[in-house]
């Protein structure tokens, strides 16, 4: 079974679902977490995810010194600029591991095991949730020198991972290495990326559906989403149908706009004989 790691600089203050995150890397216990954080120690740590306490401005330190880049920017949201370059970054946590990955913290995990299988990451270096871009909620990338080096031949990587803006290279420039000719039919691009670029042939990129109303259409090419969201801390379903193999639920379109009137204070605990509802007013429990 390849061995999994998925690495998570966040800062701040953990968000009022923390647990449910958290309980999803438990159920998940063949994959690792490892956090660096200045948020605190969470309770109820699971096994496979790793804390270590470290402040942004020490995250920052540690950047600059592995890339040789001027990286000091005020936000920390402009990590997820720098994510291509994580496996070079933090070569020593990933040291080991035959994939790595990067992710979000707003999303709960279904069974990812039963998404991922063994037959397939063993076909692949890189493997993304959308169909023609990298997907930041969650891309998985192979240990290895090549993939490990690949965010060197971004164009101007040096300038952009500077910038003090978010400039979105992980979704964006970083795609592009791999994803050629997104515009053209897929009986004419797959072929043609088959012939032409090598390190291509070993990118998957599939539609997950996993963030409701964002950009990307439904299932049946429509802009009708599911409105309701189902998690019993294994299994996620919506309000259209049962999804057997959802690998995670990404709710950032409700957190950025809908949610935004919810106190931060409202912290979601996890209960666990309760199934938890999502939608655009937030999260409640309901009994199974």
């Amino acid at each position: 079974m390849s061995k999994i790691i998925i690495l998570m600089p966040y800062f701040g203050k953990w968000p009022f679902w923390i647990e449910l995150f958290l309980e999803g890397c438990r159920r998940n216990s063949t994959i690792n977490w490892h956090f660096f954080s200045d948020c605190g120690l969470p309770e109820r740590l699971p096994a496979n995810v790793a804390y270590q306490e470290m402040s942004f401005i020490e995250y920052k330190q540690l950047v600059q010194e592995r890339l040789g880049i001027n990286f000091n920017p005020n936000n920390a949201y402009k990590i997820c600029d720098i994510r291509p370059a994580f496996g070079f970054i933090h070569s020593d946590v990933i040291r080991g591991y035959d994939f790595w990955a990067f992710g979000d913290l707003d999303l709960v995990y279904g069974d990812l095991r039963a998404v991922y299988k063994e037959s397939y990451l063993s076909r692949y270096d890189l493997v993304s949730n959308h169909a023609t871009r990298v997907s930041g909620h969650l891309c998985f990338i192979r240990n290895s020198f090549l993939m490990n080096e690949q965010f060197r031949k971004i164009p101007n990587w040096k300038e952009k991972f500077s910038d003090l803006e978010h400039c979105a290279v992980d979704e964006r420039a970083f795609s592009k290495l791999f994803v050629k000719h997104k515009n053209l039919p897929a009986w004419i691009r797959k072929p043609l990326v088959w012939l032409l670029y090598p390190v291509s042939r070993k990118c998957s990129f599939i539609e997950r559906y996993t963030t409701p109303d964002g950009c990307i259409a439904w299932k049946d090419g429509d802009y009708l989403f599911p409105k309701e969201w189902f998690w019993d801390g294994e299994k996620i379903s919506n309000s259209f149908q049962a999804e057997p193999e959802i690998p995670y639920f990404h709710f950032a379109i409700w957190k950025k706009s809908s949610w935004n009137n919810l106190s931060a204070d409202q912290y979601v605990p996890y209960i666990e004989d309760k199934t938890y509802r999502f939608s655009s007013s937030g999260i409640d429990m309901i009994e199974r």
